[in-house]
């Protein structure tokens, strides 16, 4: 959602800090807020002008006419104020339908003024510019400004000067005001373009000898301009509308949309009523909250909310875990409802967000059967069947009463069922499985080359067409634009358009490709693609069966050189780069239509690219939409979901209905429902959610109305704007004559107490001619087909079509059946289609999640225990929780392995290489490959060899004899300095702790027993720190309780003790490389003095 209502403290200090005017603004920055929390004295050392002045007081919590309803204090002192807020503060009072309790209020200091010297200015936005609202009697008693006031339109990327002020708004001004407001109303403008406001209105603006006051201020800002007006704004705070507090739960979902690129968004309306809901997709959402209270559910309806755009499993199980949390705080006597509900999805993988449902489910598993909540399930989409499933199993293994719905059952039906307004199937039809779509079931494989490209219907006059006319009243605003001149071209794609994608959108091409195959189209409809983040190369999809390469190009004018076929551009461009990337493939003449896939663009950019796209003749789809199709012919991105989707509603041939809708998901529903109803979709577009789409309904139902292949046309309307009025003018003045179907989704809002802004940033009516039930009966008395609810809309649908086929304009065709697609590999293997040995196999490590995990530890749980790097190397290398003070021994053995100087051979090698210029790695490799049973390799060996002797019953003499007739060194056994005399104090320090902290040392006191015999012959035959380490880690393996005897032994055969080694010298051989890279030591060359130059053996002789 975009337009925001910011609360006036906020408003007036965006005034303050930022208008630029020669007016003198009086008053700046003198405002206090006060709660039930406030300390007074404190307040008043901070705003010492509250001891001094007489004083306003009133609510700051976005209430409207707060002068008529008697909620301003005026011309007090402090003391009065205080005590008018007894008498205010913290009490309930209704503000129309809304009940609510005054919270915050704001103090000002009183302005006395005459009568005279009030003005009323409001600037607001529309689609083709900024109007600004004067009139020279401004208060409380301004009445039906609309009516009365002088307007000035402010075009957009147009600017507003003084001269035009004062000739067009300020005719009924005094003349010695005229310029110390034509200043501030030009500096206000300018606030309001520079800061993207999106309605700003002062009443009173008062104007004295003084200078100018801004009395009162009610504002709204476009939120998704957070990213261009950051360092202006700060951190803004959006107040809820007065009558619904503010939720840590709705902040809490808040938080977790701005982090993600998928949206959430949760409103609660009655966090004690019994139907809760949890709907995937924008207009879906809007959709079930109409039914629910259709259904008389209104006064029950706990939440508002919706999640879409494919949020991962974690995100939907954090959406869902905070709405079980809330419904199963409080019982109700009749138990509780959840509708888990949505359109059929374009990309989002049902089974992925539906797993983390279920894990939210399995989480409140006692409560929900506690509170006797039982759920309803209606979903179609990817892998929508894999969802329906372990949604089925979690209800049959948690016991919670679980009803599982897919495509086949209309998308509202659910919510009758809930209600109890219709049965519940005992045993729902089930739609066949994805794969069974990709596969034609006809013997042939191929497709009769004849496949029709124009109607799916035989074409008949357009005049037989059944149409209903009759006059309707019209808003003002749709009377004044009678005109039609802004239609562009009727054909926007045709069986040879070709595209360029914006993005690196692999998923989303291969779909368009697979459509085109499907289509029986000579050739893909992709030509290239562009993406800045990389060099020109080309990408491999599949078309058909075989691969092919698609250029993707660094840049656009690159793209467009070298493929002047192209006339179609569709845009994943972020929300920050969607605006420069769309202007610039506006001065391509060659371009015609432009598809903006992204959400969130700024209300005053999106206006910009309308501007020049009305000036270059180019048709804008979006932003804030998954595109449109138009069977048999062109699909945009990920429009009509998959393939399997795309088969099951016919859309890769032309039916005969046309539709326009707002919503991405609910424009596959359409096509869902269309298929069932008639002979299927002709063409569809989704014109996107946000208030101000590129292309309009009526833009598209005009084209529609000139195309002849489309025989009637389906309109999903939705509240907010006028736009539907334009239809309706259409029809009453016969420019068209085909049949509509609207319907005008948002019916519930007219219900609530309080403003809702639903999941689209335009739904949300500003007056009453904006409501859907407003809209819904203006179409109805125009001639449009209008049914009762969205319940009925398939109905009403099938009876026009019918009527169509009756009197002959539809003639119904005969099936034409497409070609066979093969299912992407990765998909069939998501879908549990097929099976494959895997290259690879881990145990150790999962990185696929949310967060990552060590052999099932979340990483989360590694530092709140914290494991420390003992803990997690034990995860890592032997998949056990080890014990305390088993991680303090790795840690400690890494601590005393880590170097012995530069002299050894790995450090050596380690700082030659690194006098060599070599890199890190390169010199860190160097010195680790000399590692081996001479040199620091000698763990493993040394742990074997006194595990063998011991485990076999062998003395120590006996051992140290056998080792000596073989002939064979005993591994751990000897230092080149330390001896029995001079001792290493790296193996006394562990010596120390292992006894003290080891439950048994049986093989260490073998190895210190052989270590008396052998230092009895040679002082230096010591058991060295290899030696220690290896026998001390078999003691550990084998007695501290987390493996078996064959563990223990396994691990120490598959050399996992030489890696404490080779971890702990890593350390020491890095530390050289920076030693001597920090130290800039050259090529190091060895002395030739050092070096014993000998001549070969038989010629010495």
């Amino acid at each position: 959602m975009s337009a925001k209502a910011i609360s006036e403290q906020t408003g007036k200090e965006f005034l303050y800090k930022h208008i630029c005017t020669t007016a003198a603004v009086q008053n700046r920055f003198r405002y206090a807020s006060v709660t039930c929390e406030t300390d007074w004295d404190r307040l008043a050392q901070e705003h010492p002008w509250l001891l001094t002045e007489r004083l306003v007081v009133k609510p700051d919590q976005l209430i409207k006419r707060r002068g008529k309803l008697g909620l301003v204090g005026i011309n007090l002192d402090l003391q009065g104020v205080q005590e008018w807020l007894k008498g205010h503060l913290m009490r309930e009072t209704t503000v129309g339908r809304a009940n609510g309790v005054l919270k915050n209020f704001l103090i000002e200091p009183f302005v006395p003024h005459e009568q005279e010297e009030e003005f009323y200015v409001c600037i607001y936005a529309t689609r083709e510019g900024d109007q600004v609202l004067f009139h020279h009697e401004g208060g409380v008693e301004v009445g039906d400004v609309d009516a009365k006031a002088q307007r000035l339109m402010v075009a957009v990327d147009e600017k507003l000067s003084g001269d035009e002020v004062k000739e067009q708004l300020l005719t009924n001004v005094p003349d010695d005001k005229k310029d110390v407001l034509s200043s501030f109303i030009v500096g206000l403008f300018n606030l309001y373009e520079d800061l993207y406001f999106t309605y700003l209105e002062i009443n009173p603006l008062v104007v004295t000898n003084e200078g100018v006051y801004v009395l009162d201020m009610a504002a709204k800002i476009d939120a998704t301009a957070d990213y261009l007006c950051k360092a202006k704004w700060g951190d803004v705070e959006f107040p809820p509308p007065f009558g619904r507090e503010a939720y840590p739960e709705e902040a809490y979902i808040a938080d977790l949309d701005a982090k993600s690129g998928a949206s959430l968004k949760l409103t609660l309306l009655n966090p004690r009523g019994r139907i809760w809901t949890m709907v995937a997709g924008g207009g879906a959402s809007v959709v079930y909250s109409d039914t629910i209270c259709d259904l008389g559910g209104v006064d029950e309806l706990a939440n508002y909310g919706e999640y879409s755009g494919a949020p991962s499993e974690q995100q939907t199980y954090d959406y869902a875990k905070t709405i079980l949390s809330l419904m199963t705080r409080e019982k109700h006597q009749q138990g509780k409802v959840l509708i888990i509900g949505g359109s059929i999805a374009n990309f989002t993988n049902v089974a992925a967000t539906f797993k983390g449902i279920v894990r939210a489910i399995k989480d409140y598993q006692g409560p929900l059967k506690e509170h006797e909540v039982t759920i309803f399930v209606r979903r179609g989409g990817p892998n929508y069947q894999e969802g329906l499933r372990v949604m089925g199993e979690v209800g049959k293994t948690t016991g919670i009463p679980i009803h599982v719905f897919g495509t086949e059952t209309h998308m509202t039906a659910i919510v009758g069922m809930a209600l109890g307004h219709r049965p519940i199937p005992n045993q729902p039809p089930m739609d066949a499985h994805t794969a069974n779509f990709l596969l034609n079931a006809s013997a042939s494989v191929v497709t009769p080359a004849a496949t029709r490209t124009a109607s799916f219907s035989e074409h008949r006059p357009a005049d037989s067409s059944p149409t209903k006319m009759s006059k309707a009243g019209l808003p003002a605003e749709a009377q004044a634009s009678s005109g039609y001149s802004g239609a562009k071209a009727t054909t926007l794609f045709s069986k040879s358009t070709k595209s360029i994608v914006w993005g690196m959108q692999t998923r989303a091409v291969q779909g368009m490709l697979d459509f085109d195959y499907v289509c029986s189209r000579d050739e893909p409809s992709v030509a290239a693609m562009v993406y800045p983040f990389t060099g020109d190369h080309k990408q491999k999809f599949y078309w058909g069966h075989k691969e092919i390469l698609i250029p993707v190009y660094k840049n656009m004018a690159d793209a467009m050189k070298k493929h002047p076929e192209v006339d179609v551009i569709i845009s994943f461009a972020s929300l920050r780069s969607a605006f420069d990337s769309t202007m610039e493939a506006m001065q391509y003449s060659q371009i015609h239509t432009i598809a903006i896939i992204a959400e969130g663009i700024p209300e005053a950019q999106t206006r910009k690219m309308i501007k020049m796209a009305d000036e270059k003749g180019v048709t804008i789809i979006g932003p804030a939409t998954v595109g449109g199709i138009k069977p048999g012919c062109f699909k945009i991105g990920n429009t009509g979901g998959m393939l399997d989707n795309i088969l099951a509603s016919k859309l890769y041939r032309p039916g005969s209905v046309a539709y326009v809708s707002r919503s991405g998901g609910m424009s596959n529903e359409l096509n869902n429902i269309i298929s069932r109803t008639t002979d299927g979709v002709y063409e569809g577009v989704a014109i996107g959610g946000d208030r101000y789409p590129g292309s309009t309904f009526m833009d598209h139902v005009l084209r529609y109305q000139d195309t002849p292949g489309i025989k009637m046309m389906v309109v999903l309307g939705e509240i907010g704007g006028t736009e539907e009025y334009r239809i309706c003018q259409g029809i009453t003045e016969g420019r068209i004559t085909k049949p509509v179907v609207c319907w005008c989704i948002g019916t519930c809002a007219t219900m609530f107490s309080s403003e809702v802004q639903f999941g689209h940033a335009g739904a949300c009516a500003n007056q009453a001619s904006e409501t859907a039930v407003a809209k819904n009966q203006a179409l109805r008395e125009a001639g449009a087909y209008v049914p009762r609810s969205f319940d009925e809309l398939g109905d009403v649908i099938r009876t026009v079509y019918d009527n169509l086929v009756i009197c002959g304009t539809i003639v119904p065709a005969q099936e034409v059946p497409p070609p066979t697609v093969p299912m992407d590999y990765s998909w069939a293997r998501e879908l549990g289609l097929i099976r494959k040995p895997a290259s690879f196999m881990t145990s150790i490590c999962d990185e696929r999640g949310q967060e990552l995990i060590y052999a099932g530890m979340p990483i989360t749980e590694v530092f709140k225990e914290e494991m420390g790097l003992g803990g997690v190397l034990g995860l890592l290398w032997f998949q056990r929780r080890l014990p305390r003070y088993a991680c303090q021994f790795i840690e400690m053995c890494l601590m005393v392995t880590a170097d012995h100087g530069p002299a050894v051979s790995g450090a050596h090698n380690t700082i030659v290489c690194a006098r060599a210029g070599k890199d890190l790695i390169s010199s860190l490799t160097s010195g680790l490959l000399t590692i081996g049973d001479r040199f620091g390799g000698a763990l493993d060996a040394a742990a074997k060899q006194f595990s063998k002797a011991f485990d076999s019953g062998m003395l120590p003499m006996e051992f140290v004899n056998k080792m000596k007739k073989d002939g064979k060194l005993i591994m751990g056994i000897g230092h080149r300095v330390k001896s029995i005399n001079n001792p290493d104090m790296r193996v006394q320090i562990l010596k120390d702790f292992v006894k003290q902290q080891f439950p048994s040392t049986q093989l260490l006191d073998y190895a210190l027993d052989v270590e008396k015999i052998t230092t009895s012959k040679k002082p230096n035959l010591i058991l060295n720190v290899d030696g220690f380490i290896g026998v001390a880690f078999v003691d550990l393996l084998r007695t501290c309780g987390g493996f078996t005897r064959d563990e223990a032994d396994e691990f120490v055969e598959i050399g996992a003790l030489n890696g404490i080694f080779v971890l702990g010298r890593s350390m020491g051989f890095i530390g050289h490389y920076l030693d001597q890279k920090r130290l800039k030591q050259g090529l190091y060359r060895h002395p030739w003095d050092d070096i014993s130059y000998v001549l070969p053996e038989h010629m010495s002789m």
